[in-house]
């Protein structure tokens, strides 16, 4: 039995895969180019993969396979009709990353609720140091306590971020993107109701029909001047464009992004023109990250092909 890591970088070199070589001879790659996949995978039983795509051109001469291991849930990269004409089995894996990224969620939300940006420069500046006052009033904030938090996208993700609002005080209510989610624990609202009312507007659906560009101008030209958008979901939700306009001209007060149109960050993206991290902070796809996220990950792969063997 051989496995194949095709992008083992792509969780983290700090996560020990050593159980692996249970099953067999285990070769690991940092990165693989379509091509370079095409020659690792060749006497390959099994393959681990994130971003690389999965197709005639990477897997034709694969003759050995028999399982392709997605370390993420989306699975845009697999060419599935291919696959099952090859009899091949494919995996996902969902439900690992709730809490590391509810917990990022709120760290976006604190970051510019409360201007620790500007504090914090405040303070390192030395402007702090012999101050006539204890306490700088320079910029304003408010509790979460009684304010309106909007959540687009009520699943696994959508309902442990809206707990975590729950607890901090705050009116949650949420969009069902598909118009199927239904949660007697939260109030459904419609599209423009949450933009409207919400005072933090925070999105965890997936990328569909439903949901591709849904926050264009329009929708922000509906939020509150003092709203903050939070976009943990899929970059193209967003229309990247639109927000920087929005920023630049106030119309919503701030932003927290994990997640981009293009990943890495296209050198055009018109964000980069935005400098001022009271008003936008874009963190580089890590909500998912946390340590023992990507433990419980790599347990669920281990497990799935364990299961797979037999």
């Amino acid at each position: 039995m051989k496995i194949v890591f095709l992008d083992r970088k792509s969780i983290g070199e700090d996560i020990d895969l050593t159980c692996f070589n249970k099953f067999g001879e285990v070769v690991i790659y940092d990165y693989s180019t379509v091509e370079e996949a095409s020659e690792r995978t060749k006497d390959a039983d099994v393959i681990v993969l994130n971003k690389v795509p999965i197709n005639k051109d990477t897997i034709g001469n694969a003759n050995n396979l028999k399982l392709v291991c997605v370390t993420a849930t989306g699975t845009n990269n697999l060419d599935k009709e291919y696959l099952k004409t090859r009899n091949i089995e494919w995996r996902n894996v969902a439900g690992y990353s709730t809490e590391a990224v509810a917990q990022h969620t709120l760290a976006l939300v604190l970051y510019l609720q409360e201007h620790l940006n500007y504090y914090d420069n405040y303070v390192k500046s030395e402007k702090y140091v012999c101050d006539k006052l204890f306490t700088h009033f320079e910029m304003r904030f408010n509790e979460i306590a009684n304010k309106r938090w909007g959540i687009i996208g009520l699943g696994a993700i959508g309902r442990r971020v809206a707990d975590i609002a729950k607890c901090m005080g705050a009116d949650v209510v949420y969009y069902s993107t598909s118009g199927k989610n239904n949660n007697d624990d939260y109030t459904r609202v419609s599209f423009e109701e949450l933009l409207e009312t919400s005072d933090i507007v925070s999105i965890h659906a997936p990328l569909d029909e439903n949901t591709m560009h849904l926050i264009d101008k329009d929708a922000l030209c509906k939020m509150k001047r003092s709203a903050i958008l939070i976009n943990v979901g899929r970059g193209p939700i967003v229309v990247e464009k639109d927000l920087a306009d929005a920023l630049k001209n106030g119309v919503i007060a701030g932003a927290g992004l994990d997640v981009l149109d293009v990943e890495p960050m296209s050198e055009d993206n018109p964000l980069l023109e935005i400098k001022d991290s009271n008003k936008l902070i874009i963190t580089p796809h890590i909500a998912w990250a946390a340590v023992e996220a990507r433990q419980r990950l790599m347990k669920i792969i281990y497990s799935q092909i364990e299961e797979f063997l037999g």
